[in-house]
């Protein structure tokens, strides 16, 4: 526009990066401590935030317009918080954002945040985590080697996470799912740091023995899933916490692993060679990768199948086969189709009871999730599913109430 200020765009360079620390949203803590390790690696030093009060919602209605979605808001706002508190020397401190380069406006916060910063902080880069080749001029580039690290880091923090929700409702001595997870999180991240992570079978039997090895009750607790934008199904910042809040209630939390929203956001590009014709080096490049990736997933299906103590996570192609039923593939913008076939996955395999959660202003995620709700309970009528939404004037006790509700109807 014609008049318009320009924002400044500050770069880390490699000569910078031993003097910065570079500050990291949560959004997946079990994740992104391994993420975290991997880079360190590399020479730079991350801390990840995970600040939770209200100056953050605060922060990000300051900076961000109050029609823009809600996890822009929290991001930028929790960055804000940060900078504002005296912890840091602005003048040697970045931040890091992740970009998944789609259409919806996730690819459009690291724009929003540096015209945030530009008024008090125009000195802080941004650095620009993704594999779509956005924030081309960036020093900080993903060679080979870090992408490869990236996804074992995310399919050992997929089954973290899954075996955590399975054991932490039922431990008969409280702390010990904290404490082998803690154990884990350490030992994976020297084995990432140290090219000892390749014998995945081997890793994930011992992963799978050092919590199987937790005291447990045999109570039979509701399993409830959940599901929706994929910032506030993660991040206990955006959610208010509620994995935390469904093990207090006496329930067993089910989430689906990062590695669906991966294979996902790879599976796009297969979609459209099928839909549009469209064949690139680009199309190339991820059809290689979804056949890489989903064999990944496939082993550790396999893997937790043959232990036999645990329930593993749903196969990605079960997943579009789900939702085709009830969804177009074609259907791509945010979460798209993926949160309609998670729904109905949770649903025919025995997980009723499932919480989508709803960002305020993700249009495409309301569509795909509480529009596509209704043709789900029309095919499995007895699924117990509630939108919960999340928006900066939504209270924790109206949101709780609504999921106690909802777990009422579970119990009966």
């Amino acid at each position: 526009m014609a008049g318009s200020k320009r924002v400044p765009k500050p770069f880390l360079t490699d000569t910078m990066k031993k003097e910065y620390t570079i500050l990291v949203p949560d959004m997946l803590p079990i994740h992104f401590k391994l993420i975290i390790a991997i880079l360190e690696e590399y020479g730079y030093r991350l801390e990840l935030l995970q600040t939770s009060t209200r100056a953050v919602i605060d922060e990000g209605l300051k900076n961000v317009h109050n029609d823009t979605c809600y996890p822009a808001l929290l991001v930028i706002g929790q960055f804000m918080e940060a900078l504002k508190s005296g912890k840091y020397d602005v003048n040697k401190t970045a931040l890091m954002i992740t970009q998944t380069g789609g259409g919806c406006r996730a690819s459009n916060y690291i724009h929003l945040l540096r015209k945030a910063l530009a008024a008090d902080f125009p000195q802080v880069p941004v650095i620009s985590l993704n594999f779509s080749g956005l924030e081309k001029q960036s020093s900080f580039k993903i060679t080979p080697a870090i992408a490869l690290k990236l996804i074992y880091a995310v399919m050992y923090g997929d089954l973290l996470m899954l075996l955590y929700n399975q054991c932490r409702p039922y431990e008969i001595n409280t702390g010990d799912t904290d404490r082998v997870l803690e154990f884990w999180q350490d030992k994976l991240s020297y084995a990432l740091k140290h090219n000892k992570y390749f014998n995945t079978k081997k890793l994930y039997r011992m992963i799978l023995d050092s919590f199987k090895a937790i005291p447990r009750t045999k109570d039979k607790k509701p399993r409830v899933g959940i599901v929706g934008e994929i910032y506030v199904k993660y991040s206990p910042l955006a959610n208010n916490g509620l994995n935390e809040f469904l093990i207090s209630e006496g329930c067993e939390p089910y989430v689906p692993g990062l590695l669906d929203f991966v294979l996902y956001c790879a599976s796009d590009s297969l979609n459209d060679k099928r839909l549009y014709d469209s064949v690139t080096a680009r199309t190339l490049m991820f059809d290689i990768g979804y056949e890489v990736l989903y064999k990944f997933q496939k082993q550790q299906i396999k893997v937790i199948e043959e232990h036999g103590e645990f329930f593993p996570p749903h196969d990605f192609e079960e997943l579009r086969v789900y939702a085709d039923k009830y969804i177009n593939q074609g259907v791509k913008m945010g979460e798209g189709w993926l949160i309609t076939a998670e729904m109905a996955a949770l649903a025919e395999t025995g997980t009723k009871n499932i919480i989508c959660t709803q960002p305020f202003g993700c249009l495409p995620n309301h569509i795909v999730a509480k529009g596509m709700s209704r043709v789900i309970k029309q095919a499995y009528p007895d699924a117990n599913i509630v939108a919960i939404d999340y928006d900066p004037g939504a209270t924790k006790v109206n949101q709780e109430n609504r999921i106690k509700l909802m777990l009422a109807n579970a119990r009966e």
